[in-house]
């Protein structure tokens, strides 16, 4: 007798069970049948009814407690606690889980076997839709393990490169980076870290203590110099933003949220929610010491390399570079820019919009 998927209540599916043992000879009766029933019948019921329900013994309540793991519990498991757990997630905060490496079309053409795998994944998908009962639950689980196969498959031909093994490494790791300037005057690093990228400030931030303690004193390796320049970076950038800065300073101690909302409110009699510190700490202030990292290789760039037009603000006085940066575009002008700076335009709308 199959299972009838479509039975919603733990009752319905309870007497279903109870005639199916009934019918079965004890041969068919496997501890793992059994398991299989059980799961069929915890199915629709809540987690409380779960806890209640006297045929669970504290063991299969473990067993079932790994597919309803509460946040606290999923957080306790990252590294970086919920920061570990926010990365994971994409744009679309319903999706999880997705993995960084994907299979590309390249990848189809290139790897052998692959194209053949992905195809005999699909048709196995389709047989699933049209499947019902324990034969619908076998297919998808042979369609999940073949798509994990297909990564295995390429990571055979095409091993990635992961950012985890770099502190344990004793080789040189070289940067290589090429920094161009675009339409806009704003510098670009193609290298493989880049202090320009807030997602590479990211990362470094996620696992400074890591790299820190792993690379710090290996001179022969850039990631030391990168290290350095990160921190003075770091310093110029947060030295005006102390709540910013002992976010930053709480985060790479080992801080989690919660504690930090507490400590932040105890010092600086604000509190913010524990998933706005989360988006302090991954975007905010990645995007903030990036901005910084290029303004400064600009200035540098402009003062070192190339002698650049400099001009002086009408309204603050300040001597700066005329460059997007600065000062704005105006073609009715001589020089090409307006007279007063960004900064001082800025100011300067601010208090009209708030009269």
């Amino acid at each position: 007798m199959q299972l009838d998927y479509s039975l919603k209540t733990k009752e319905e599916r309870t007497a279903l069970v109870q005639k199916i043992i009934d019918e079965a000879s004890p041969s068919q009766l496997t501890p793992h049948y059994l398991e299989i029933l059980g799961d069929y019948i915890l199915e629709p019921m809540t987690k409380e009814e779960k806890k209640n329900y006297t045929l669970l013994t504290k063991n299969r309540l473990v067993t079932i407690n790994k597919r309803e793991t509460s946040y606290e519990d999923l957080v306790s498991k990252f590294e970086n606690g919920e920061d570990g757990l926010y990365n994971l997630i994409i744009n679309d905060k319903n999706v999880i889980l997705t993995p960084k490496v994907s299979i590309t079309q390249d990848d189809i053409n290139s790897i052998p076997g692959l194209k053949e795998l992905r195809t005999e994944t699909a048709r196995i998908e389709e047989e699933a839709k049209r499947a019902t009962g324990m034969r619908k639950f076998k297919l998808k689980k042979q369609a999940i393990q073949m798509h994990q196969d297909q990564y295995v498959l390429k990571n055979m031909f095409k091993q990635p490169i992961y950012s985890t093994g770099a502190a344990h490494s004793s080789h040189s790791i070289q940067l290589n980076e090429k920094i161009w300037f675009d339409e806009e005057g704003e510098p670009h690093d193609d290298g493989l870290v880049s202090l320009f990228n807030p997602k590479h400030i990211s990362a470094i931030l996620c696992n400074y203590a890591l790299l820190d303690e792993g690379l710090r004193n290996k001179h022969s390796s850039d990631f030391h110099y990168l290290l350095e320049d990160f921190d003075v970076l770091l310093g110029k950038t947060l030295k005006d933003h102390p709540i910013l800065l002992d976010i930053v300073q709480l985060k790479i101690a080992g801080k989690q949220n919660i504690e930090i909302q507490k400590i932040l409110e105890e010092k600086y009699q604000v509190k913010y929610s524990v998933e706005y510190l989360s988006s302090l700490w991954r975007n905010k202030i990645p995007k903030m010491l990036a901005d910084r990292a290029r303004e400064d290789y600009i200035l540098w760039y402009y003062t070192e390399v190339e002698v650049g037009n400099w001009k002086k603000c009408s309204c603050c006085g300040q001597i700066k570079l005329a460059h997007n940066r600065f000062f704005s575009k105006n073609k009715a002008s001589k020089d090409g820019w307006y007279s007063i700076c960004k900064e001082c335009r800025n100011k300067k709308y601010k208090e009209k919009r708030g009269k």
